[in-house]
């Protein structure tokens, strides 16, 4: 790590305590008529693909809160089922819903580490044909495709871009989910990607800080939570020891000020600071009635959260935590991943 002295916090999951069914090979009751849930080796699969969420179990969804009326020009996108669709809402102007973006699945990122991206996202789970799977990058508020960059790897889990345009990519497991953990790095999202193994057999979700190094968690050969740390201009990734012990892995994301893990099991946002290999718990935020945060997305004062638990996406003050402050309304399958961006 460059400085030392950086600070950097980890996010807290939002969830409630893995089900016992999470065991090797064994069935859990599907949320929906049309998805089929398993696990194997702690690892959810939905439709018989590897999933970044911690569960499949849906709760009763929240009242619809009213948010501030005014003027937004700021979109959230809200990612569901690999291959599905976007929910788009224009938040705090509504909670409605305003679009749907057909093909898209999985989890998304913008051009800014906090806060709302300038004019674009990506989503990372669109699905091309084998081998050429795809990172897909979009004009906001058009929702038209810009580009596509081609990966050989089907299961990708996360994306992230630094501030110098750089774009990385997680690799959760192989075509047969064995083990994985690769991150992918496009040099000014564009080209030909470099490859960097890193001490984890699962990628789930990764970020930068702003001096351009990659933290991801995951999990590693006996599926405990590792998170790890790509330095930049280094080839080799490191393990990062954190002072706690996140339960599941949830998103990586610098919040202006700390490095935060979010684990989903506990519904909390982990704020660290590092030093060399070590990872301080400093600060703990904790969000009450959110299922399963399977991604969720920093902004200055508030959080988004898509959740694959309760089928939403919901809406909470950052870094004071608590219960959800809005809760978004339209169409939802199985929320995997969140992002927001201005036009």
């Amino acid at each position: 790590m460059k400085t030392p002295s950086l600070l950097r916090s980890a996010a807290a999951v939002i969830a409630l305590a893995f089900v016992a069914a999470c065991s090797n090979g064994s069935a859990v009751t599907p949320s929906a008529g049309s998805l089929n849930a398993t696990y194997a080796n702690k690892m959810l699969f939905v439709n018989g693909r590897p999933s970044t969420a911690a569960r499949l179990n849906p709760l009763p969804t929240y009242a619809n809160l009213v948010p501030e009326k005014k003027t937004s020009k700021d979109y959230e996108y809200i990612f569901n089922d690999y291959g599905s669709y976007a929910s788009v809402f224009n938040y705090p102007k509504s909670t409605q819903m305003i679009a749907q973006v057909n093909g898209l699945g999985g989890q998304g990122c913008t051009n800014a580490q906090f806060g709302y991206g300038k004019k674009i996202y990506w989503n990372a789970g669109r699905m091309g044909t084998a081998p050429n799977f795809l990172i897909t990058e979009y004009a906001v508020p058009s929702n038209k495709i810009i580009k596509s960059l081609t990966l050989s790897y089907e299961n990708t889990s996360s994306c992230a871009m630094d501030t110098s345009g750089d774009l990385a990519v997680g690799v959760l497991c192989t075509d047969s989910c064995g083990p994985a953990g690769q991150l992918v790095i496009f040099k000014d999202a564009t080209g030909k990607p470099t490859i960097y193994k890193t001490p984890l057999n699962r990628e789930y979700f990764d970020g930068y800080d702003p001096s351009g190094d990659v933290f991801a968690d995951g999990q590693g050969s006996s599926y405990n939570f590792m998170l790890v740390e790509l330095a930049k201009g280094s080839s080799k990734a490191v393990t990062i020891k954190t002072s706690n012990s996140p339960a599941f892995p949830g998103s990586v994301q610098w919040d202006g000020t700390y490095m935060t893990v979010f684990d989903q099991d506990t519904s909390q946002t982990y704020q660290y600071t590092v030093s060399g290999t070590t990872a301080t718990l400093k600060n703990t935020v904790t969000y009450n009635g959110a299922s399963d945060c399977a991604q969720t997305w920093l902004v200055k004062g508030l959080m988004y959260c898509a959740d694959a638990g309760n089928n939403a996406g919901e809406v909470f003050k950052y870094p004071q935590g608590g219960s959800a402050i809005a809760t978004f309304t339209g169409s939802f399958d199985f929320p995997l991943g969140v992002t927001a961006a201005k036009k």
